[in-house]
Protein backbone atom coordinates (compact mmCIF):
# COMPACT_ATOMS: atom_id res chain seq x y z
CA UNK A 1 0.00 0.00 0.00
CA UNK A 2 1.10 3.57 -0.67
CA UNK A 3 0.92 6.14 2.12
CA UNK A 4 -2.14 7.67 0.44
CA UNK A 5 -3.96 4.32 0.75
CA UNK A 6 -3.67 4.21 4.54
CA UNK A 7 -7.01 5.87 5.24
CA UNK A 8 -6.42 6.29 8.97
CA UNK A 9 -3.12 8.07 8.22
CA UNK A 10 -4.41 10.16 5.31
CA UNK A 11 -3.39 13.80 5.69
CA UNK A 12 -1.11 12.96 8.62
CA UNK A 13 2.58 13.82 8.89
CA UNK A 14 5.66 13.12 10.95
CA UNK A 15 7.93 16.15 11.17
CA UNK A 16 11.68 15.63 10.73
CA UNK A 17 13.68 18.10 12.83
CA UNK A 18 17.45 18.50 12.54
CA UNK A 19 19.65 20.11 15.16
CA UNK A 20 22.85 22.06 14.52
CA UNK A 21 24.31 25.45 15.49
CA UNK A 22 25.44 28.67 13.82
CA UNK A 23 29.10 28.17 14.80
CA UNK A 24 29.89 26.16 11.66
CA UNK A 25 28.98 28.86 9.13
CA UNK A 26 26.50 29.01 6.26
CA UNK A 27 28.34 26.63 3.95
CA UNK A 28 28.32 23.83 6.51
CA UNK A 29 24.70 24.54 7.47
CA UNK A 30 23.73 24.26 3.82
CA UNK A 31 25.38 20.83 3.72
CA UNK A 32 23.52 19.91 6.91
CA UNK A 33 20.23 20.91 5.31
CA UNK A 34 20.92 18.96 2.13
CA UNK A 35 21.93 15.82 4.00
CA UNK A 36 19.05 15.96 6.49
CA UNK A 37 16.62 16.37 3.60
CA UNK A 38 18.09 13.20 2.13
CA UNK A 39 17.63 11.28 5.39
CA UNK A 40 14.04 12.50 5.71
CA UNK A 41 13.33 11.52 2.11
CA UNK A 42 14.74 8.04 2.75
CA UNK A 43 12.32 7.51 5.61
CA UNK A 44 9.45 9.06 3.68
CA UNK A 45 10.07 6.62 0.83
CA UNK A 46 10.22 3.56 3.06
CA UNK A 47 7.28 1.16 2.74
CA UNK A 48 7.61 0.29 6.44
CA UNK A 49 6.84 3.90 7.44
CA UNK A 50 3.09 4.37 6.80
CA UNK A 51 2.97 8.13 7.45
CA UNK A 52 4.50 10.94 5.38
CA UNK A 53 7.79 12.21 6.78
CA UNK A 54 8.06 15.98 6.25
CA UNK A 55 11.42 17.76 6.50
CA UNK A 56 11.59 21.05 8.39
CA UNK A 57 14.41 23.65 8.20
CA UNK A 58 17.51 23.05 10.32
CA UNK A 59 17.24 24.35 13.91
CA UNK A 60 20.14 26.35 15.35
CA UNK A 61 18.73 28.33 18.29
CA UNK A 62 16.33 27.97 21.22
CA UNK A 63 13.71 30.34 19.80
CA UNK A 64 13.34 28.40 16.56
CA UNK A 65 13.17 25.11 18.45
CA UNK A 66 10.48 26.40 20.80
CA UNK A 67 8.42 27.76 17.88
CA UNK A 68 8.55 24.52 15.85
CA UNK A 69 7.53 22.45 18.88
CA UNK A 70 4.58 24.79 19.48
CA UNK A 71 3.58 24.48 15.83
CA UNK A 72 3.77 20.68 16.07
CA UNK A 73 1.47 20.76 19.10
CA UNK A 74 -1.13 22.87 17.33
CA UNK A 75 -1.06 21.27 13.88
CA UNK A 76 -3.64 18.43 13.83
CA UNK A 77 -1.86 16.85 10.86
CA UNK A 78 1.36 16.38 12.84
CA UNK A 79 1.36 13.03 14.64
CA UNK A 80 4.81 13.44 16.17
CA UNK A 81 8.37 14.58 15.58
CA UNK A 82 11.62 12.83 14.70
CA UNK A 83 14.73 14.64 15.95
CA UNK A 84 18.32 14.14 14.77
CA UNK A 85 21.41 16.05 15.84
CA UNK A 86 23.28 16.07 12.54
CA UNK A 87 26.18 18.02 13.98
CA UNK A 88 26.74 19.15 17.55
CA UNK A 89 23.64 21.00 18.75
CA UNK A 90 24.21 22.28 22.31
CA UNK A 91 21.35 20.70 24.22
CA UNK A 92 20.49 23.64 26.47
CA UNK A 93 18.97 25.16 23.32
CA UNK A 94 16.40 22.35 23.34
CA UNK A 95 15.16 22.69 26.93
CA UNK A 96 12.21 25.03 26.43
CA UNK A 97 11.15 23.37 23.18
CA UNK A 98 11.22 19.86 24.63
CA UNK A 99 9.41 21.07 27.73
CA UNK A 100 6.65 22.47 25.51
CA UNK A 101 6.29 19.44 23.20
CA UNK A 102 3.08 17.45 23.69
CA UNK A 103 3.36 15.13 20.68
CA UNK A 104 5.22 11.78 20.51
CA UNK A 105 8.99 12.05 20.06
CA UNK A 106 11.46 9.76 18.30
CA UNK A 107 15.19 10.35 18.69
CA UNK A 108 16.89 9.04 15.54
CA UNK A 109 20.60 8.37 16.04
CA UNK A 110 21.95 8.15 12.51
CA UNK A 111 24.30 9.83 10.07
CA UNK A 112 24.11 10.97 6.48
CA UNK A 113 26.05 8.07 4.94
CA UNK A 114 26.44 4.53 6.14
CA UNK A 115 30.06 4.13 5.03
CA UNK A 116 33.02 6.30 6.01
CA UNK A 117 35.33 7.62 3.23
CA UNK A 118 38.40 6.57 5.16
CA UNK A 119 40.95 7.82 2.64
CA UNK A 120 39.57 11.37 2.43
CA UNK A 121 38.40 12.09 5.98
CA UNK A 122 39.63 15.50 7.19
CA UNK A 123 38.50 17.94 9.89
CA UNK A 124 35.89 19.51 7.61
CA UNK A 125 34.33 16.08 7.31
CA UNK A 126 34.55 15.55 11.08
CA UNK A 127 32.90 18.91 11.82
CA UNK A 128 30.05 18.11 9.46
CA UNK A 129 29.49 14.47 10.50
CA UNK A 130 29.48 14.43 14.28
CA UNK A 131 26.08 13.07 15.20
CA UNK A 132 27.89 10.37 17.19
CA UNK A 133 28.46 12.86 19.96
CA UNK A 134 25.85 15.44 19.01
CA UNK A 135 23.14 12.88 19.70
CA UNK A 136 24.77 11.96 23.01
CA UNK A 137 24.56 15.59 24.12
CA UNK A 138 20.91 15.64 23.09
CA UNK A 139 20.15 12.23 24.62
CA UNK A 140 21.48 13.43 27.96
CA UNK A 141 19.06 16.36 27.91
CA UNK A 142 16.12 14.09 27.07
CA UNK A 143 17.01 11.95 30.05
CA UNK A 144 17.59 14.96 32.32
CA UNK A 145 14.15 16.29 31.38
CA UNK A 146 12.64 12.79 31.73
CA UNK A 147 11.15 13.20 28.27
CA UNK A 148 9.20 10.14 27.07
CA UNK A 149 10.62 9.07 23.72
CA UNK A 150 11.62 6.18 21.51
CA UNK A 151 15.30 5.98 20.51
CA UNK A 152 16.33 4.28 17.27
CA UNK A 153 19.96 3.88 16.20
CA UNK A 154 21.27 2.94 12.74
CA UNK A 155 21.32 4.21 9.18
CA UNK A 156 18.01 5.45 7.79
CA UNK A 157 18.27 3.14 4.77
CA UNK A 158 18.54 0.05 6.96
CA UNK A 159 15.27 -1.96 6.78
CA UNK A 160 15.46 -2.71 10.51
CA UNK A 161 15.68 1.02 11.29
CA UNK A 162 12.83 1.78 8.91
CA UNK A 163 10.69 -0.92 10.54
CA UNK A 164 11.30 0.55 13.99
CA UNK A 165 10.50 4.06 12.80
CA UNK A 166 7.36 2.67 11.19
CA UNK A 167 6.38 0.98 14.45
CA UNK A 168 6.78 4.28 16.32
CA UNK A 169 4.80 6.12 13.61
CA UNK A 170 1.94 3.67 14.12
CA UNK A 171 2.12 4.29 17.87
CA UNK A 172 1.99 8.04 17.21
CA UNK A 173 -1.09 7.52 15.03
CA UNK A 174 -2.68 5.48 17.81
CA UNK A 175 -1.93 8.28 20.28
CA UNK A 176 -3.58 10.81 17.97
CA UNK A 177 -6.63 8.56 17.70
CA UNK A 178 -6.84 8.39 21.50
CA UNK A 179 -6.50 12.16 21.91
CA UNK A 180 -9.52 12.77 19.71
CA UNK A 181 -11.55 9.71 20.68
CA UNK A 182 -15.16 10.03 21.78
CA UNK A 183 -16.52 6.82 23.29
CA UNK A 184 -20.23 6.15 23.81
CA UNK A 185 -21.28 3.77 26.56
CA UNK A 186 -24.80 2.45 26.01
CA UNK A 187 -25.74 1.88 29.62
CA UNK A 188 -23.34 1.14 32.45
CA UNK A 189 -20.93 -1.74 32.91
CA UNK A 190 -22.01 -5.19 34.06
CA UNK A 191 -23.13 -5.18 37.68
CA UNK A 192 -20.64 -6.29 40.36
CA UNK A 193 -17.78 -6.78 37.88
CA UNK A 194 -14.53 -5.18 39.08
CA UNK A 195 -12.11 -5.09 36.17
CA UNK A 196 -14.40 -3.21 33.77
CA UNK A 197 -14.53 -0.28 36.21
CA UNK A 198 -12.02 2.54 35.83
CA UNK A 199 -11.25 6.20 36.31
CA UNK A 200 -12.64 7.93 33.22
CA UNK A 201 -11.35 11.32 34.34
CA UNK A 202 -7.77 10.04 34.66
CA UNK A 203 -8.12 8.31 31.29
CA UNK A 204 -9.01 11.63 29.67
CA UNK A 205 -6.12 13.39 31.43
CA UNK A 206 -3.56 10.78 30.40
CA UNK A 207 -4.86 9.55 27.03
CA UNK A 208 -7.16 12.36 25.87
CA UNK A 209 -10.22 10.19 25.29
CA UNK A 210 -13.71 11.31 26.26
CA UNK A 211 -15.88 8.54 27.77
CA UNK A 212 -19.55 9.24 28.48
CA UNK A 213 -22.80 7.32 28.85
CA UNK A 214 -26.04 7.35 26.84
CA UNK A 215 -29.22 5.52 27.64
CA UNK A 216 -29.83 2.46 25.50
CA UNK A 217 -33.19 3.89 24.54
CA UNK A 218 -31.39 6.85 22.95
CA UNK A 219 -30.19 4.26 20.44
CA UNK A 220 -33.63 2.65 20.28
CA UNK A 221 -35.13 6.02 19.31
CA UNK A 222 -32.78 6.15 16.31
CA UNK A 223 -33.50 2.52 15.46
CA UNK A 224 -37.25 3.15 15.33
CA UNK A 225 -36.70 5.79 12.64
CA UNK A 226 -34.56 3.59 10.37
CA UNK A 227 -36.16 3.26 6.93
CA UNK A 228 -36.68 -0.15 5.34
CA UNK A 229 -34.59 0.61 2.21
CA UNK A 230 -31.52 1.20 4.42
CA UNK A 231 -32.11 -2.16 6.07
CA UNK A 232 -32.59 -3.82 2.67
CA UNK A 233 -29.19 -2.53 1.51
CA UNK A 234 -27.39 -3.93 4.56
CA UNK A 235 -29.17 -7.29 4.26
CA UNK A 236 -28.04 -7.48 0.64
CA UNK A 237 -24.44 -7.01 1.82
CA UNK A 238 -24.86 -9.90 4.22
CA UNK A 239 -25.95 -12.12 1.35
CA UNK A 240 -22.88 -11.20 -0.69
CA UNK A 241 -20.31 -11.53 2.09
CA UNK A 242 -21.40 -14.42 4.29
CA UNK A 243 -22.64 -17.98 4.04
CA UNK A 244 -26.07 -18.60 5.58
CA UNK A 245 -28.94 -21.09 5.49
CA UNK A 246 -31.91 -20.38 3.24
CA UNK A 247 -34.26 -19.79 6.15
CA UNK A 248 -32.18 -16.73 7.11
CA UNK A 249 -32.40 -15.17 3.66
CA UNK A 250 -35.24 -12.83 2.58
CA UNK A 251 -38.49 -14.77 2.68
CA UNK A 252 -37.09 -17.38 5.05
CA UNK A 253 -38.70 -18.36 8.34
CA UNK A 254 -35.97 -16.77 10.50
CA UNK A 255 -35.08 -13.86 8.25
CA UNK A 256 -36.60 -11.35 10.67
CA UNK A 257 -33.82 -12.10 13.19
CA UNK A 258 -31.22 -11.16 10.58
CA UNK A 259 -33.18 -8.12 9.47
CA UNK A 260 -33.45 -6.80 13.02
CA UNK A 261 -29.69 -7.04 13.48
CA UNK A 262 -29.28 -5.09 10.23
CA UNK A 263 -31.62 -2.43 11.63
CA UNK A 264 -29.45 -2.20 14.75
CA UNK A 265 -26.39 -1.79 12.53
CA UNK A 266 -27.92 1.08 10.57
CA UNK A 267 -29.00 2.81 13.80
CA UNK A 268 -25.62 2.30 15.47
CA UNK A 269 -23.74 3.69 12.47
CA UNK A 270 -26.00 6.73 12.37
CA UNK A 271 -25.69 7.37 16.12
CA UNK A 272 -21.90 6.97 16.12
CA UNK A 273 -21.38 9.01 12.95
CA UNK A 274 -23.58 11.91 14.02
CA UNK A 275 -21.96 12.00 17.45
CA UNK A 276 -18.40 11.72 16.14
CA UNK A 277 -17.77 8.54 18.16
CA UNK A 278 -14.94 6.14 17.35
CA UNK A 279 -15.76 3.51 19.97
CA UNK A 280 -18.70 2.23 22.02
CA UNK A 281 -19.83 -0.37 24.54
CA UNK A 282 -22.99 -2.38 25.13
CA UNK A 283 -24.21 -4.43 28.10
CA UNK A 284 -26.53 -7.43 27.99
CA UNK A 285 -27.92 -6.38 31.40
CA UNK A 286 -29.07 -3.04 29.99
CA UNK A 287 -30.83 -3.50 26.65
CA UNK A 288 -33.80 -1.15 27.14
CA UNK A 289 -36.15 -1.46 24.18
CA UNK A 290 -33.77 -3.56 22.05
CA UNK A 291 -35.17 -6.94 21.06
CA UNK A 292 -31.73 -8.46 20.58
CA UNK A 293 -28.27 -7.97 22.02
CA UNK A 294 -26.27 -6.28 19.23
CA UNK A 295 -24.10 -9.04 17.80
CA UNK A 296 -23.67 -9.06 14.04
CA UNK A 297 -23.98 -5.27 14.04
CA UNK A 298 -21.10 -4.93 16.50
CA UNK A 299 -18.94 -7.38 14.56
CA UNK A 300 -19.44 -5.39 11.37
CA UNK A 301 -18.63 -2.07 13.06
CA UNK A 302 -15.44 -3.48 14.55
CA UNK A 303 -14.43 -4.67 11.09
CA UNK A 304 -14.76 -1.05 9.94
CA UNK A 305 -12.39 0.15 12.66
CA UNK A 306 -14.65 1.03 15.59
CA UNK A 307 -13.56 0.18 19.10
CA UNK A 308 -15.86 -2.03 21.16
CA UNK A 309 -16.03 -3.53 24.62
CA UNK A 310 -18.68 -5.87 25.99
CA UNK A 311 -20.42 -5.44 29.34
CA UNK A 312 -19.67 -1.73 29.33
CA UNK A 313 -15.89 -2.27 29.19
CA UNK A 314 -14.85 1.16 27.93
CA UNK A 315 -11.12 0.60 28.53
CA UNK A 316 -10.97 -2.36 26.15
CA UNK A 317 -13.16 -0.52 23.66
CA UNK A 318 -10.78 2.44 23.60
CA UNK A 319 -7.77 0.13 23.38
CA UNK A 320 -9.29 -1.68 20.40
CA UNK A 321 -9.83 1.61 18.56
CA UNK A 322 -6.23 2.69 19.22
CA UNK A 323 -4.83 -0.63 18.00
CA UNK A 324 -7.13 -0.65 14.97
CA UNK A 325 -5.67 2.69 13.89
CA UNK A 326 -2.09 1.67 14.64
CA UNK A 327 -2.45 -1.60 12.71
CA UNK A 328 -4.05 -0.25 9.56
CA UNK A 329 -2.70 -1.79 6.37
CA UNK A 330 -0.89 -4.67 8.07
CA UNK A 331 -1.84 -8.28 7.33
CA UNK A 332 -3.96 -10.09 9.90
CA UNK A 333 -6.73 -8.75 12.10
CA UNK A 334 -7.51 -7.13 15.45
CA UNK A 335 -10.52 -7.93 17.63
CA UNK A 336 -12.22 -7.68 20.99
CA UNK A 337 -11.57 -10.96 22.81
CA UNK A 338 -12.17 -12.78 26.07
CA UNK A 339 -10.35 -15.76 27.61
CA UNK A 340 -12.96 -18.48 28.10
CA UNK A 341 -11.58 -21.96 28.68
CA UNK A 342 -8.48 -24.18 28.34
CA UNK A 343 -7.35 -27.36 26.66
CA UNK A 344 -5.03 -28.74 29.35
CA UNK A 345 -4.78 -32.31 28.08
CA UNK A 346 -2.54 -31.69 25.08
CA UNK A 347 1.26 -31.51 25.36
CA UNK A 348 0.99 -27.80 24.61
CA UNK A 349 -2.01 -26.38 26.48
CA UNK A 350 -4.22 -24.01 24.52
CA UNK A 351 -6.58 -21.16 25.34
CA UNK A 352 -10.01 -20.99 23.70
CA UNK A 353 -11.18 -17.40 23.46
CA UNK A 354 -14.53 -16.06 22.29
CA UNK A 355 -17.33 -13.83 23.51
CA UNK A 356 -21.10 -14.06 23.61
CA UNK A 357 -21.31 -12.67 20.06
CA UNK A 358 -18.82 -9.91 19.48
CA UNK A 359 -15.61 -11.08 17.79
CA UNK A 360 -14.32 -9.09 14.81
CA UNK A 361 -14.32 -10.89 11.44
CA UNK A 362 -10.96 -9.33 10.48
CA UNK A 363 -9.34 -12.25 12.34
CA UNK A 364 -11.39 -14.90 10.49
CA UNK A 365 -9.51 -17.71 8.78
CA UNK A 366 -12.32 -18.54 6.40
CA UNK A 367 -15.54 -17.04 5.05
CA UNK A 368 -17.75 -16.22 8.07
CA UNK A 369 -21.09 -17.92 8.38
CA UNK A 370 -24.15 -15.91 9.45
CA UNK A 371 -26.19 -17.85 12.00
CA UNK A 372 -29.02 -17.28 14.50
CA UNK A 373 -29.01 -19.05 17.88
CA UNK A 374 -30.38 -18.53 21.38
CA UNK A 375 -28.07 -16.44 23.52
CA UNK A 376 -28.86 -18.10 26.84
CA UNK A 377 -28.33 -14.83 28.72
CA UNK A 378 -30.11 -11.46 28.74
CA UNK A 379 -33.63 -12.80 28.14
CA UNK A 380 -34.10 -11.40 24.61
CA UNK A 381 -34.72 -12.75 21.10
CA UNK A 382 -32.24 -15.06 19.41
CA UNK A 383 -29.60 -12.76 17.89
CA UNK A 384 -27.82 -13.09 14.54
CA UNK A 385 -24.03 -13.33 14.60
CA UNK A 386 -21.06 -14.31 12.44
CA UNK A 387 -19.47 -17.66 13.27
CA UNK A 388 -15.85 -18.42 12.29
CA UNK A 389 -12.48 -19.57 13.60
CA UNK A 390 -9.52 -17.19 13.73
CA UNK A 391 -6.73 -17.64 11.21
CA UNK A 392 -3.44 -19.03 12.57
CA UNK A 393 -0.54 -16.65 13.07
CA UNK A 394 1.69 -14.94 15.59
CA UNK A 395 0.03 -12.20 17.62
CA UNK A 396 -0.58 -10.57 20.97
CA UNK A 397 -3.31 -10.14 23.52
CA UNK A 398 -3.45 -6.83 25.39
CA UNK A 399 -5.57 -5.88 28.39
CA UNK A 400 -5.98 -2.64 30.34
CA UNK A 401 -6.57 -2.53 34.09
CA UNK A 402 -6.94 0.31 36.59
CA UNK A 403 -4.86 -0.41 39.70
CA UNK A 404 -6.22 2.58 41.59
CA UNK A 405 -2.98 4.57 41.63
CA UNK A 406 -2.14 4.01 37.95
CA UNK A 407 -3.16 2.27 34.75
CA UNK A 408 -1.40 -0.90 33.64
CA UNK A 409 -1.37 -2.68 30.29
CA UNK A 410 -0.75 -6.43 30.38
CA UNK A 411 0.20 -8.21 27.16
CA UNK A 412 1.06 -11.76 26.14
CA UNK A 413 2.81 -12.73 22.93
CA UNK A 414 0.86 -15.67 21.49
CA UNK A 415 0.53 -18.01 18.53
CA UNK A 416 -3.00 -18.39 17.18
CA UNK A 417 -3.43 -22.04 16.14
CA UNK A 418 -6.18 -24.24 14.68
CA UNK A 419 -8.50 -25.91 17.22
CA UNK A 420 -7.36 -29.37 18.28
CA UNK A 421 -10.69 -30.72 17.03
CA UNK A 422 -13.73 -29.31 15.16
CA UNK A 423 -16.21 -27.16 17.10
CA UNK A 424 -19.54 -28.03 15.43
CA UNK A 425 -21.71 -27.03 18.40
CA UNK A 426 -20.08 -23.73 19.37
CA UNK A 427 -22.29 -21.04 17.76
CA UNK A 428 -19.93 -18.08 18.16
CA UNK A 429 -16.74 -16.78 16.58
CA UNK A 430 -13.62 -17.98 18.38
CA UNK A 431 -9.85 -18.04 18.47
CA UNK A 432 -7.49 -20.68 19.84
CA UNK A 433 -3.98 -19.75 20.88
CA UNK A 434 -0.85 -20.97 22.62
CA UNK A 435 0.67 -18.37 24.95
CA UNK A 436 4.41 -17.76 25.09
CA UNK A 437 6.69 -18.82 26.67
CA UNK A 438 4.38 -21.59 27.94
CA UNK A 439 0.92 -21.93 29.40
CA UNK A 440 1.91 -22.00 33.07
CA UNK A 441 4.29 -19.04 32.96
CA UNK A 442 1.96 -16.94 30.82
CA UNK A 443 -1.24 -17.53 32.77
CA UNK A 444 0.40 -17.29 36.19
CA UNK A 445 2.10 -14.08 35.07
CA UNK A 446 -1.16 -12.64 33.72
CA UNK A 447 -2.98 -13.37 36.96
CA UNK A 448 -0.15 -11.99 39.08
CA UNK A 449 -0.07 -8.79 37.02
CA UNK A 450 -3.83 -8.33 37.45
CA UNK A 451 -4.55 -8.65 33.75
CA UNK A 452 -8.27 -8.46 32.80
CA UNK A 453 -10.42 -11.13 31.19
CA UNK A 454 -11.34 -8.82 28.30
CA UNK A 455 -8.52 -8.13 25.86
CA UNK A 456 -7.69 -7.02 22.37
CA UNK A 457 -6.28 -9.84 20.25
CA UNK A 458 -4.20 -8.80 17.27
CA UNK A 459 -2.31 -10.74 14.63
CA UNK A 460 -1.31 -7.42 13.01
CA UNK A 461 0.76 -5.97 15.84
CA UNK A 462 3.53 -7.35 18.03
CA UNK A 463 5.68 -6.52 21.03
CA UNK A 464 7.57 -3.78 19.16
CA UNK A 465 4.46 -1.72 18.45
CA UNK A 466 3.05 -2.25 21.96
CA UNK A 467 6.32 -1.11 23.53
CA UNK A 468 6.24 2.05 21.43
CA UNK A 469 2.56 2.67 22.30
CA UNK A 470 3.26 2.31 26.02
CA UNK A 471 6.20 4.70 25.72
CA UNK A 472 4.14 7.26 23.81
CA UNK A 473 1.39 7.09 26.45
CA UNK A 474 3.90 6.92 29.33
CA UNK A 475 1.95 3.92 30.61
CA UNK A 476 3.14 0.76 32.35
CA UNK A 477 3.35 -2.28 30.07
CA UNK A 478 3.81 -5.77 31.48
CA UNK A 479 4.90 -7.88 28.51
CA UNK A 480 4.89 -11.67 28.81
CA UNK A 481 6.86 -13.16 25.93
CA UNK A 482 9.22 -15.99 25.03
CA UNK A 483 11.92 -14.61 27.35
CA UNK A 484 9.69 -14.30 30.44
CA UNK A 485 10.33 -16.43 33.52
CA UNK A 486 8.42 -16.47 36.79
CA UNK A 487 11.35 -14.95 38.64
CA UNK A 488 12.02 -12.23 36.06
CA UNK A 489 8.35 -11.23 35.97
CA UNK A 490 8.05 -11.11 39.76
CA UNK A 491 11.06 -8.79 39.90
CA UNK A 492 9.72 -6.65 37.05
CA UNK A 493 6.37 -6.17 38.77
CA UNK A 494 8.05 -5.06 42.01
CA UNK A 495 10.43 -2.67 40.27
CA UNK A 496 7.70 -1.34 38.00
CA UNK A 497 5.40 -0.65 40.94
CA UNK A 498 8.10 1.38 42.66
CA UNK A 499 9.02 3.27 39.49
CA UNK A 500 5.49 4.21 38.48
CA UNK A 501 4.54 5.34 41.96
CA UNK A 502 7.63 7.54 42.19
CA UNK A 503 7.05 8.83 38.66
CA UNK A 504 3.48 9.96 39.25
CA UNK A 505 2.68 13.63 38.91
CA UNK A 506 2.53 15.38 42.29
Amino acid sequence: MTKEQYVAFEGSEIWFLTGSQGLYGEETLQQVAEQSQRVAATLDGADAVPVRVVWKPVLTDAGAIRRIMGEANEDPACLGVITWMHTFSPAKMWISGLDALRKPLLHLHTQADAALPWATIDMDFMNLNQAAHGDREYGFMLTRLRTPRTTVAGHAANPRVQARVGSWARAAAGAAAARGLKLARFGDNMRNVAVTEGDKVEAEIRFGMSVNTWGVNDLVAVLEQVADPAVDAVVAEYGDLYDMDDDLRPGGERHDSVRYQARIEVALRQFLTEGGFGAFTTNFEDLGGLRQLPGLAVQRLMADGYGFGGEGDWKTSALLRVLKVAAQGLPGGTSFMEDYTYDLESDTPKILGAHMLEVCPTIAGDRPRLEVHPLGIGGREDPARLVFTAAPGAGITLGWCDLGDRFRWVSNVIDVVPPSEPLPNLPVARAVWEPRPDFETATEGWLTAGGPHHTVLSTQLGAEELTDLAEVFDTELVLIDEDTTRRSLAKELRWSAAYHRLNQRL
